[in-house]
């Protein structure tokens, strides 16, 4: 796996995390990261708009699909 795909799976699993958070769990898996390298894949994650960041905490992005569907379904 990527480091961009450690970063997203790190980051399901928290649900929410800091960059701190991200890296415990990222060496407890056996898969270490610089802090360099970590922030370069969440700003890259950002730009992608995969996940969100909210008062230092990253989450993955809600998908917002689901409420456009079922409003064109049901609409009149």
């Amino acid at each position: 796996m990527d480091t961009r795909g450690w970063v997203l799976k790190a980051i399901e699993k928290l649900r929410f995390a800091s960059e701190k958070d991200i890296i415990r769990w990222l060496d407890e898996e056996g898969e270490t990261l610089s802090r360099d390298e970590l922030r370069r894949t969440l700003e890259l994650l950002l730009q992608e708009d995969r996940i969100e960041l909210k008062n230092d905490l990253f989450r993955l992005k809600r998908k917002s699909g689901g409420q456009a569907a079922f409003d064109k379904l049901f609409s009149d």
